[in-house]
């Protein structure tokens, strides 16, 4: 049997469960292969998962699509990739019914580009591409001997369908273009990292916090269920010892019925199964069982070493010491959850469909406040999985945002009420039927916050009582609020210097009360903390690539004949306001700075301003005491701590870095000088 020595290994979906524990795996014990892992840190990834080789000379992270062909070609030359072991892929069949086409456009097209840059780069020595077991359909209940390589493949819904799309194309290619690929099959592996829209991680992570376990149908399905460890040593075994154009099956025997896990997990907790167990709607279609003929595998050397009893109890030892290794995961923790996906970007979960009205199920609104949509509608494959309900229609954040779910595909309906009138909102959601609203509506003032000194009441009647009434109808029906606030509620202080770098957090407390505007809006964020459904993110500044819209930043220092000079954060919408949206769909809530990291003076966007798009642009300064002869009321000048923003979103570019790519580099009307 030869055995098959790699250099440069690129795995796909790293961050992932599977992949993350393979990725350790592989840079812990071959210290000599150089290990790259791509991933686009999706909803089920997380880059905690590969903590133990991030210190690691032969590791490198990389975060981008499998779809992007330019990024794959890239890394496959500039790092000399030899083998690809591609992992990357939406797997969770619940989701599937839901959001097909992303499914298709994940596992079928990433795939595709994936085998076209080995086609092309003409390097590759392995091609590891990791399938399902479903693909080959339901096995018969009484069947002794189970689906072997050869076996028809009769995926029974849309996840598997893709799955075996993709495995056609791998096979095209092996063929066509004579690509060394390797396919492997899998059963149901569980264990430590897991995101617990799962079935084993959701049943320990419910039992955890003492709810029922929800069960599809009767819970007969059976499934097999491989411990992480021993399928991390499969593949292992696969890519020093798999021949080239085989398919190899990774499974195990030892089946269990569904109620015979969540059972399992009972007794691990000492709960009562015949009370702590729920049997709720099936899926549409919920394949009866599983079952793998492994002996080419073990013809290679592997075997199954975690018995069910050690593996159970490694993974329940885990979660117990790592609960909120997944932050909040609510969404996922329901009976029948729903991915809110957005092409490229993060996602989290909702609820297709919460149980009635009676409110006696563990999974009710009133008992677990899980932020779900309406609670009457019935699941369905044909639902959107998300509906936006944005207020604010006419402002630039709400036009904008309406312009972002459009170009997205995102199902979105602007609300007609207004804000301080509560059956007015009422009858928003009661016709919108959304899973999120968002609030881009307030008072800023006419042309600017001078005009709230003049109108307090109208400006307290929208900024704090109708955003407030907003947020408390929304949370009587388990509805999300992002809520577009202001970062204009914060002054350099001594503890926070002009120029020092040391920007406000999110905790502390506004010191800034100079407008009318600045003080209805801190006053509002105090009385939101005490909302759990309310996602306030603080603006500052707000600037966009459209230089012709008025509200820009740029657009009036640009036409001020004097402006003050003072570094600030600011926010470049163009990026922030789509990250706005996947913190909808990761059902983020709290305060968060809203702003890109760092700071920028106005002289430093005007010198950007004159070398990208008026050479001859000309402005003078003035002081802040000479600002206050020609303004009503005083303006704020801060640096917000954007910190915790870059933790969750770690793409996030600098203020400066964000200005040249996403404003000034496609509008630049100068032509580039020589370097």
């Amino acid at each position: 049997m030869s055995t098959f020595t790699p250099k440069n290994i690129l795995i796909t979906g790293a961050a992932g469960f599977i992949a993350s524990h393979v990725a350790n795996r592989l840079v812990r014990t071959y210290p000599g292969y150089k290990i790259v892992v791509l991933d686009k840190l999706d909803y089920c990834s997380n880059l905690k998962n590969l903590l133990p080789s991030n210190s690691s000379p032969n590791f490198k992270f990389v975060q981008g699509d499998i779809g992007s062909a330019d990024l794959v070609n890239y890394l496959l030359i500039t790092e000399n990739i030899d083998t690809i072991m591609h992992f990357a892929a939406q797997t969770h069949v619940d989701n599937s019914f839901g959001n097909s086409f992303e499914f298709t456009k994940n596992n079928i097209y990433g795939t595709h580009v994936l085998l076209e840059a080995c086609k092309v780069t003409g390097q590759i020595r392995r091609f590891i591409h990791v399938s399902t077991d479903e693909v080959y359909g339901e096995t018969d209940e009484d069947a002794v001997v189970g689906n072997h390589e050869a076996s028809q493949l009769l995926p029974t819904n849309p996840y598997s369908a893709t799955k075996a799309g993709a495995e056609m194309l791998v096979m095209a290619y092996g063929r066509s273009y004579g690509l060394p690929v390797i396919t492997t099959r899998g059963n149901n592996v569980y264990g430590p990292n897991q995101f617990p829209e799962k079935l084993i991680p959701k049943f320990i992570l419910l039992a955890m916090r003492g709810k029922t376990l929800p069960i599809h149908g009767d819970g007969s399905n059976v499934r097999s269920y491989l411990y992480c460890e021993d399928v991390a040593e499969a593949f292992e075994v696969i890519l020093h010892k798999g021949e080239v154009g085989h398919v190899y099956n990774i499974g195990t025997k030892k089946e269990r019925r569904v109620t015979d896990v969540a059972r399992d997990v009972c007794n691990l907790f000492n709960m009562d199964p015949d009370k702590s167990i729920q049997f709720v709607e099936n899926r549409p279609f919920n394949d009866q069982r599983y079952f793998l003929d492994d002996q080419k595998l073990t013809n290679l050397g592997w075997s199954e070493r975690t018995t069910w009893t050690e593996g159970l109890k490694k993974t329940m030892e885990w979660y117990t010491s790592n609960p909120d290794w997944w932050g909040d995961v609510s969404g996922a923790l329901l009976p029948h959850p729903r991915m809110l996906m957005m092409p490229g970007g993060l996602e989290r979960h909702t609820e297709a469909a919460a149980k009635g009205e009676s409110g006696k199920s563990d999974f009710s609104l009133s008992q677990s406040k899980m932020l779900v949509p309406s609670p009457k509608s019935s699941a369905s494959p044909h639902k959107p999985a998300f509906k936006f309900l944005i207020y604010g229609r006419t402002g630039w954040i709400g036009g904008l945002l309406g312009k972002l779910c459009e170009k997205q595909g995102i199902s979105y309906e602007y609300g007609k009420g207004r804000l301080q009138d509560r059956a007015s909102i009422l009858a928003d959601l009661v016709a919108v039927k959304p899973t999120h609203v968002f609030n881009a509506a307030g008072v800023t003032g006419r042309p600017n916050v001078d005009w709230c000194e003049s109108h307090k009441t109208e400006t307290i009647r929208t900024n704090v009582a109708g955003t407030l009434t907003l947020a408390d109808v929304c949370r009587e029906h388990g509805l999300l609020v992002v809520n577009f606030a202001t970062g204009c509620i914060f002054e350099y202080d001594a503890a926070h210097p002009e120029g020092s770098g040391i920007g406000f957090k999110e905790e502390d407390t506004p010191n800034f009360i100079g407008s009318f505007y600045s003080k209805t809006k801190a006053m509002v964020e105090e009385l939101l903390k005490e909302y759990d459904n309310v996602c306030t993110l603080r603006v500052r500044m707000p600037i966009s690539a459209d230089l012709d819209n008025p509200r820009n930043f740029i657009t009036k220092i640009s036409r001020y004949n004097k402006v003050v000079n003072i570094p600030n954060s600011m926010t470049i919408l163009d990026e922030l306001l789509p990250i706005s949206i996947e913190m909808a769909k990761r059902n983020l809530r709290g305060i968060w700075n809203f702003t890109n990291p760092g700071v920028v003076s106005h002289n430093e966007i005007l010198e950007m301003y004159k070398e990208y798009i008026d050479a001859d642009f000309k402005w003078s300064n003035f002081t802040l005491e000479e600002q206050a002869k020609v303004i009503i009321a005083p303006r704020s000048n801060n640096e917000l701590d954007a910190s915790k923003l870059k933790k969750e979103f770690p793409e996030l570019l600098s203020i400066k870095e964000s200005l040249i790519k996403n404003v000034f580099g496609p509008n630049r009307k100068t032509p580039k000088t020589a370097a």
